[in-house]
């Protein structure tokens, strides 16, 4: 015999056999997989997680998402969401929650040997809204109302009409109503349009600040900031108060979800002398007075998030919404 292939046999097929073992005898365990640090676009019903599998523990992950409960310790026999396979980051999108309840999230990861589980994140939804009504006793108008954080708002434009005039006609001290689009004084043709019953009407200054029903008044700017405020601030708040779709807005309506409530809409405004803007923005009055002559005013429009601040003079017609006293 060859003493070159012995040695060769004994020598090397020893240690092969022993790689073989090493690496067939290899011990897999459960994914390691860590949660996203923190869980995002928290609503009432809905919010976003995600994780991280760091390690399939030496078995392909056949399945990872997050799972949530009530109970600090989630687990998937609870709800949970599916959200691929294999390493790496994802993200979760958490559905079909309650107000105003407190939830605990942690990521998972199942492979071949059992589910491991991430660190346990908690969070809590966003109120319900508290919705109401109210008729106005002057015109019989029925309003449906919000509450938003403190404050009662109408979740509607004012219509209360008792006159009316066409575009043309202004003023800084007299009160006049408008109604888009219409160029009458007849109250009743007035009221019979589409875009009385859907927007409402357009007020100058001194009409703004005796539209409100008892009970109501026209908000200051403070009142406006308060709201605003509790949205999360004017670069989103816009956002939150506009009417989803685009039914009254034009396409695309960034951003509306109406979470607040609110039911912003672009009923436009009264400019110089003409009727602008209808599907566009939304212009409402406040009851304070700039350094500069004008009132300050909110805005929304169609194509961004946003709710802007601008000073408008008494002349120019805009929505009113009331808050409570």
């Amino acid at each position: 015999m060859n003493t070159k292939f012995v040695f060769l046999t004994t020598a090397i097929f020893p240690a092969l056999f022993s790689i073989f073992l090493l690496i067939s005898c290899k011990e897999t365990t459960i994914p390691s997989v860590t949660t996203l640090n923190e869980v995002s676009a928290i609503t009432k019903n809905t919010a976003i997680s995600g994780g991280n599998i760091t390690s399939d523990g030496g078995a392909p992950v056949t399945a990872r998402g997050v799972c949530w409960s009530t109970n600090e310790s989630p687990t998937i026999a609870d709800k949970k969401t599916t959200d691929g396979i294999g390493n790496g980051e994802f993200s979760s999108n958490i559905g079909d929650l309650t107000p105003e309840t407190a939830y605990y999230v942690r990521a998972y990861a199942t492979n071949s040997n059992g589910t491991g589980y991430g660190n346990v994140i908690s969070f809590i939804t966003e109120k319900a809204i508290i919705t109401g009504s109210f008729t106005d006793p002057r015109d019989g108008n029925v309003y449906k109302t919000v509450t938003i954080g403190t404050q009662v708002w109408m979740a509607e434009n004012l219509r209360y009409l008792p006159s009316v005039v066409s575009s043309t006609t202004e003023s800084y001290t007299d009160p006049y109503y408008y109604v888009y689009g219409y160029n009458g004084t007849n109250v009743a043709q007035a009221k019979a349009t589409t875009n009385y019953a859907t927007f409402g009407v357009l007020y100058n200054t001194p009409a703004a600040f005796i539209a409100c029903p008892a009970g109501w008044h026209l908000p200051t700017d403070a009142e406006w900031g308060q709201l605003i405020d509790y949205l999360g601030g004017d670069t989103v708040a816009g956002g939150k108060m506009k009417e989803i779709g685009t039914n009254h807005w034009l396409t695309p309506n960034t951003d509306a979800t109406n979470e607040s409530g609110f039911t912003a809409l672009p009923g436009g405004g009264r400019s110089s002398s003409n009727f602008a803007l209808i599907g566009e923005s939304g212009y409402w009055w406040s009851a304070t007075k700039s350094a500069m002559g004008t009132y300050w005013t909110r805005s929304v429009d169609y194509n961004n998030g946003k709710i802007k601040i601008a000073g408008y003079y008494p002349r120019l017609g805009c929505s009113v919404r009331c808050v409570k006293d």
